[in-house]
């Protein structure tokens, strides 16, 4: 079995900390664990409201803040990382593993998010980026491991085995996944007399992640991913079981009990929250992240954020532009002129995000739509929220006004305005800030726009 054991030394984690400190870390300290997941591309939050977690700028503030008082942090992520396999998010997903490797990446294994991109980009991804991927039970079509099944940490004395594992639910034509336990265990016997402690990364679901802390007493603890929701670290037995989910915006940290030491393990859950300032380091990160995909103007087949057409699409489902609905609407073009939406594009612009397609597709007309915005040098006259982004492709109605739009336009709000970016949406409440249009006034509690013209 391929294994490759990676020795970070106390005196090392202080060298590459020296630079970053501000007060002088404690080296005697017991080690402590940190394991993130499940970031599926979530760099920052995006900001379209406030009290959004997560984002590596406040995971870099985070371990920073850790290791001023101890240096003896290991960090580690249990896979997801990416949000899909299109050219605009292999390149989110770089841009994620850059930013942990700055943090200190020990080891990052290899989720199902990470397995669609296929064993090539992967190989080609740890020897490019020197990512320190691991993982016991992925393996190419051959039968070979994509990635080390396990690397090592040496922190205080104390010898920490990382091993990866993904559930056999994530196979793909490309990879393959043996059992996670035999895997464990076979990677364990490889290592016998060479670690002091062994932590199983383990992206698999909840069901399957309380079943390995049953089949493999051995470990110490394992960490799971594709949970759901975090889980505070509990013990099953005699192994510690947590995970770390939902966007990266909840992390695991242990506490590792010292070198023959009766202790037993505990941790907890630290929540990414607002209170947690940007990271210098991550935020440089994220600016070389938002040039980068600036100079490839990403189109919005690449992006992989576009859905299919629908069923039976006629030949003139096509986005017109405002331009064609402003001929006869001249009154809500003008309340169309002084809402938000007429600057949606603007609003990104102060954070760099107007070139990012994730807020493309709520801050443009029609995004990926025939004859909507694909680009910015595509169909920069697309940018901003116009009228076919609520009423849908309506070249057909502009052509005959007796053709009805295609959306329900009511029912398009909670495509941007969700439970992510808009918490508090209500739409009796917002449609008062957009009124335009003809109103049926029988509707009890709110007013109703008359939504296809």
């Amino acid at each position: 079995m391929a294994l490759i054991i990676l020795i970070l030394g106390a005196g090392a984690w202080a060298l590459w900390w020296g630079a970053h400190r501000h007060v002088a870390a404690s080296s005697a300290a017991a080690p402590i664990l940190v394991i993130s997941g499940d970031t599926a591309g979530w760099i920052t939050p995006c900001g379209c409201t406030a009290n959004q977690s997560g984002g590596l700028l406040r995971r870099g503030t985070f371990l920073r803040q850790l290791r001023s008082e101890n240096s003896n942090v290991i960090y580690a992520d249990v896979g997801g990382a990416p949000a899909g396999d299109s050219p605009y998010q292999r390149a989110k997903f770089e841009a994620v593993i850059l930013g942990e490797q700055e943090m200190g990446l020990a080891a990052h294994n290899i989720g199902g998010p990470e397995a669609r991109l296929g064993p090539a980009y992967l190989r080609d991804l740890a020897t490019r980026l020197k990512t320190p991927l691991v993982s016991a039970n992925a393996k190419d079509s051959d039968g070979h491991l994509i990635a080390p099944a396990a690397r090592m940490v040496n922190v205080q004395g104390r010898r920490v085995a990382l091993i990866g594992v993904l559930s056999q639910s994530f196979a793909t034509s490309e990879v393959h996944i043996d059992e996670p336990r035999p895997a464990i265990i076979s990677t364990l016997a490889a290592m016998k007399g060479t670690y002091n402690s062994a932590v199983v990364l383990a992206y698999v679901s909840e069901r399957e992640l309380a079943q390995l802390a049953i089949d493999v007493p051995e470990a110490d603890a394992i960490i799971g991913g594709h949970t759901g929701q975090a889980i505070s670290p509990k013990e099953a037995g005699p192994v510690l079981v947590a995970a770390a989910t939902n966007k990266g915006k909840f992390l695991i940290q242990l506490d590792v009990p010292p070198k023959d030491s009766s202790q037993r393990w505990k941790g907890k859950v630290a929540e990414m929250d607002p209170s947690l300032a940007d990271d210098p380091t991550q935020l440089a990160n994220l600016r070389q992240y938002l040039q980068t995909i600036g100079e490839k103007d990403f189109s919005a087949e690449q992006s992989g954020l576009v859905g299919p057409l629908l069923p039976n699409a006629p030949a003139d489902y096509r986005v017109a532009g405002s331009e064609s609905c402003a001929a006869c609407h001249r009154d809500e073009e003008r309340s169309w002129n002084q809402s938000k939406h007429a600057h949606a594009w603007d609003e990104l612009k102060p954070r760099g995000f107007q070139v990012d397609p994730y807020c493309l597709q709520c801050h443009t007309t029609g995004y990926g739509m025939p004859g909507g915005f694909d680009s910015l040098r595509r169909t920069p006259s697309l940018v901003h929220v116009g009228c076919e982004s609520c009423h849908g492709p309506s070249q057909a109605h502009a052509r005959d006004p007796k053709m009805r739009t295609t959306f329900a336009a009511e029912n398009q709000c909670v495509r941007c305005h969700d439970a992510e970016n808009s918490p508090t949406f209500d739409y009796a409440a917002q449609w008062e800030k957009i009124r335009h249009g003809r109103v049926n006034d029988s509707r009890v509690g709110s007013t109703k726009q008359q939504e296809q013209s």
